[in-house]
């Protein structure tokens, strides 16, 4: 029988690409999403819109406000940072993010029966986050064999992270290679009203810079295409 799997999908082009490398290992994906006050909804709006047509055979939206936190320019009124992608971590970096979307996703997979959870975090094309490290990744899996009732009955969780080592180019042509449509993804951390992506941001940088090395052109509109 086809094994479940959660895998956090944002609607972004890194997400998008682990959903279909779940799909191509024979797992049956599970998405789930999280609308948390961010500024980049459009992306999530993407997520809801196109979830069943990459592979997902269901698709949660968990819903909390994270405005109340706060600290990041993704949650708060702090401006996105334009000048380019820096050593240091910069202030789109969201308190402990991951952990609280990996703890959805783990409550998720233990009810679901499922013991995969993919998620699309990246190490070397990215903006410094500290939670999107392979040492962080481990810590997490170790938590979570002892932290769930499926977990200490001796039923262990992997938490796969088939992106990580991999430069932003190489996961663009793995999706193509796996038939993703990378058209109906979105990255932006600061859109237009109307969605359009600023080209200016870490994120739209680092995805622009992926389209170029990888020689393909990148099918979204940008409001510019600084790389």
């Amino acid at each position: 029988m086809t094994r479940k799997a959660v895998v956090l999908y944002s609607g972004g082009l890194d997400s998008t690409t682990c959903m279909a490398i779940a799909r191509a290992e024979g797992f049956r994906p599970y998405a789930i999403s999280f609308s948390y006050g961010q500024r980049h909804a459009v992306e999530l709006e993407l997520a809801k819109r196109h979830a069943k047509g990459v592979g997902a055979v269901e698709h949660l939206v968990v819903e909390f406000d994270y405005r109340k936190v706060g600290g990041s320019a993704l949650t708060s009124n702090i401006a996105v940072p334009k000048g380019g992608v820096g050593s240091k971590i910069p202030v789109t970096y969201v308190p402990a993010r991951n952990t609280i979307f990996l703890s959805f996703a783990l409550g998720w997979a233990e009810v679901l029966g499922a013991l995969d959870i993919f998620i699309g975090v990246n190490a070397l094309d990215y903006s410094g986050y500290p939670d999107c490290r392979p040492e962080y990744i481990a810590s997490f899996e170790t938590m979570a064999n002892l932290a769930t009732k499926a977990g200490v009955e001796g039923n262990r969780f992997t938490i796969h992270t088939p992106l990580i080592s991999l430069t932003k180019a190489e996961i663009i042509l793995k999706g193509i290679a796996l038939g993703v449509n990378y058209g109906l993804t979105h990255s932006c951390y600061d859109p237009s009203p109307e969605g359009i992506a600023c080209g200016l941001c870490d994120s739209c940088r680092l995805r622009l810079k992926g389209f170029i090395e990888a020689g393909i052109a990148d099918p979204v509109k940008y409001m510019t295409r600084e790389s």
